[in-house]
């Protein structure tokens, strides 16, 4: 029996998060009995559940802001360690999600090597990019990164460019990687076209099917809605822009209605967050386009959910989104006026013209982002391991 301990996430039952729904997936999905789950959840008690038969062990730490995080991985891997020792596990496998530990990773690794345990991390994206940290917090992501890449013993990426980054920036560890993609679910939605909450939501929102392009997503600077939004009043397209996120109290919103005067544009919609996710497909489905600015590190999640769902998909033109997408998709860049060019000539384009990007997007995700891959590809490398 091969022990896999996954630490990173927030827990399962997945609520949210790409983290929480790829554990969610790899454990409800797993095909063979020759391997033990066991997943750290972020919780106000220590207690011990079972979950899509894995074992599932709460981690309970105080509230203290962003170092809470931090503070969470590290407990969870004093317990995983712990649970290895007093139950005299052979061959162990540790996988971290993300790379917030790296200055304390080095405290561990002796008796990591000591159990026998191997150590793999997924590095996830380019966090020390993200606009939402200062610059204090951005270096210590960098630096948190240098050093998990460092120490572990496999890095798993989910993106070919991610992949590439770890080997070319710390060339100098000589890191083992592998990549794994992030997955898609290929169902379509439960609901029908006439199921009164979606036609509810579509009359309260004031928005018509096929009419309007979709964005979902943090609205944070680095997935470019500025660009986004400007460029889209710069169209002469009469279909709306609905942005389903969620901009309570958000400073950065503000600064941008202010800095492009969306507000006084009628076809910019801001909806909110949709949490339900039947509904949220079927919002993807009908969109006539989906839009995604996304630019920092990773495969995106929202991204192959959009694939997988919404006939025509125009992404940012970045490694990232391209190696995704590839010819399931049109792109546009930050250059003034490219986007709204681009929006503008598909005023022009047939049916059969936009449909078959669809068809293409949908091809690469049932060919290589199946949540049925996926999971085979993790149990494929935890069965070798390294």
């Amino acid at each position: 029996m091969k022990n896999v301990f996954i630490i990173g996430c927030k827990g399962i039952p997945a609520n949210y998060g790409g983290f929480e729904t790829f554990v969610d997936k790899l454990t409800k999905e797993r095909r063979s009995k020759e391997i033990k789950y066991h997943v750290s959840c972020l919780s106000d008690n220590f207690r011990e559940f079972e979950y899509n038969l894995a074992r599932c062990f709460n981690i309970d730490v105080p509230n203290i802001g962003s170092a809470k995080a931090v503070y969470y991985d590290i407990r969870a891997l004093k317990e995983s360690i712990k649970y290895i020792e007093t139950n005299k596990i052979k061959n162990a496998i540790v996988y971290i999600l993300a790379c917030r530990i790296g200055p304390f990773i080095g405290l561990y690794r002796n008796k990591l090597d000591k159990l026998g345990i191997t150590l793999m991390v997924n590095p996830d994206g380019h966090e020390w990019k993200r606009a939402k940290w200062n610059a204090v917090i951005r270096k210590y992501w960098k630096i948190s990164e240098k050093l998990m890449v460092k120490h572990a013993d496999l890095l798993v990426c989910d993106s070919k460019n991610i992949e590439k980054y770890i080997k070319n920036d710390y060339k100098q560890y000589n890191p083992k990687t592998t990549f794994i993609a992030y997955g898609a679910d290929m169902e379509k939605s439960k609901l029908l076209d006439g199921d009164d909450k979606l036609t509810n939501w579509y009359k309260y929102k004031k928005i018509a099917e096929k009419e309007y392009y979709l964005v979902v997503g943090r609205f944070v600077p680095e997935n470019n809605y500025e660009t986004m939004i400007s460029e889209f009043m710069k169209s002469r397209t009469n279909k709306d822009l609905v942005l389903i996120s969620n901009v309570e109290e958000n400073k950065f919103y503000e600064e941008l209605r202010k800095k492009t005067n969306f507000d006084k544009d009628s076809r910019i919609k801001f909806v909110g967050t949709v949490y339900d996710q039947e509904l949220l497909k079927k919002i993807r489905e009908n969109a006539y386009g989906y839009l995604h600015g996304h630019e920092v590190g990773g495969t995106n999640p929202s991204l192959l959910e959009a694939l997988a769902t919404t006939d025509l998909n125009i992404l940012l033109d970045v490694g990232f989104n391209r190696e995704v997408g590839e010819n399931g998709a049109l792109y546009f860049t930050k250059e003034n006026g490219n986007l709204a060019a681009v929006l503008d000539n598909l005023e022009t384009y047939d049916e059969i013209a936009v449909t078959t990007y669809g068809k293409n997007a949908k091809k690469r995700i049932s060919s290589e982002y199946t949540w049925n891959k996926v999971v085979c590809d993790y149990e494929n490398l935890f069965l070798v391991n390294v």
